[in-house]
């Protein structure tokens, strides 16, 4: 029997399921400099949505703090423990640099359980959600990296299968640069997950273990641009989802595949990011299918400008309604999708 949760108390009915919590953001003794990854990154994605009167602070679903008995429903006992001694030890040791460095690694997502909120349920009843955070895809039940602590695409899925009737299937469609080994040593045997991966083939995990959870394996060279990698997508997306029908799609839409991000190793543009966003809902919602997007990596300061310029991309073309005129449009040819890609993003703020 399932535990007790308040995971999956309802929002308000006005409420756009867009998830988000000032908590996302990190400030940890000044720390967070040291490290990579844009700590306020999901704080300055709701502000610039803010800016264009998309959303306001009552219209956002605020996320709330997973318990230890929710993480358990994907995690073990031993590997929370471990998690709490080191967040212990970031706060009371004086470390040198280099450790603290490593430490904040964790640090960043130790304080983003938030992002197991009700997103995937959201994502059920409305068609769509969007938590602004989260796609922490290096983290599996018992082995966190990758500056991943927490599994919560699998958390997502597990709480679907074991809560919400009629959700028995689903589909990860994983598009940041990294391979997300978390969720694929998660489901390695699992026949109701289908997971396709799209990555940059030379850098980190190069997991092979976990490559065999892996349905649909989009291998990608150093320096793939927009039109090789936007063709490959959708090709990739189409079939994927006209393999496995699923009762929803987990998105992870990384944005260090963007040009210049010092981890990614990829050359997308930020007009290419935006496209790429829209394929995948566009070939989830004109079948009827519900897509939970989650932010996943992103280690450039420009990332947060383009996450809410995807976002306003996707309300202006209907893919973010209940039903909309977006369930009746179909997915557009490949030669559509790459060739429409800069004029359909010109009027974007993406500096």
């Amino acid at each position: 029997r399932p535990h007790r949760t308040e995971l999956y108390e309802e929002p308000p009915s006005g409420c756009w399921p867009i998830v988000y919590s000032p908590d996302y953001n990190i400030t940890f003794m000044g720390l967070e400099k040291l490290h990579p990854f844009d700590a306020g990154k999901w704080g300055k994605v709701i502000n610039f949505l803010k800016e264009e009167k998309l959303i306001a602070d009552d219209l956002i679903v605020q996320a709330r703090e997973a318990t230890d008995e929710d993480l358990l429903v994907v995690h073990t006992r031993r590997y929370l423990n471990k998690l709490k001694v080191l967040y212990l030890l970031m706060c009371f040791s004086n470390c040198p640099e280099q450790v603290q460095r490593q430490c904040m690694s964790c640090t960043v997502v130790l304080n983003q359980p938030y992002s197991y909120r009700m997103a995937g349920k959201l994502a059920v009843d409305r068609g769509w959600a969007i938590n602004v955070g989260g796609g922490f895809h290096h983290c599996s039940s018992d082995k966190g990296g990758g500056f991943c602590a927490y599994a919560d695409i699998t958390l997502a899925i597990k709480f679907l299968f074991e809560r919400v009737p009629g959700v028995s299937r689903a589909t990860i469609i994983d598009l940041d640069a990294h391979q997300g080994n978390g969720h694929e040593r998660d489901f390695m045997d699992d026949p109701r997950v289908y997971i396709m991966d799209a990555y940059n083939r030379y850098i980190y995990p190069g997991d092979g273990f976990a490559k065999r959870a892996i349905k649909r394996k989009v291998e990608l060279e150093w320096g793939t641009e927009d039109t090789e990698y936007l063709q490959k997508v959708h090709t990739h997306v189409e079939g994927a989802l006209n393999e496995f029908k699923p009762d929803i799609v987990v998105y992870n839409a990384g944005t260090d595949i963007l040009d210049g991000d010092p981890l990614g190793g990829l050359a997308i543009s930020p007009q290419g990011i935006v496209k790429r966003d829209e394929v995948v809902f566009r070939a989830a919602r004109s079948r009827g299918i519900p897509v939970l997007m989650v932010t996943s990596g992103g280690y450039q300061k420009r990332t947060a400008r383009i996450i809410a310029d995807s976002i306003l991309n996707l309300h202006s073309l209907g893919l973010l309604g209940r039903q909309g005129p977006a369930c009746a449009l179909g997915s557009p040819s490949l030669e559509h999708t790459v060739r429409d890609t800069p004029k359909d993003l010109s009027n974007l703020s993406l500096q």
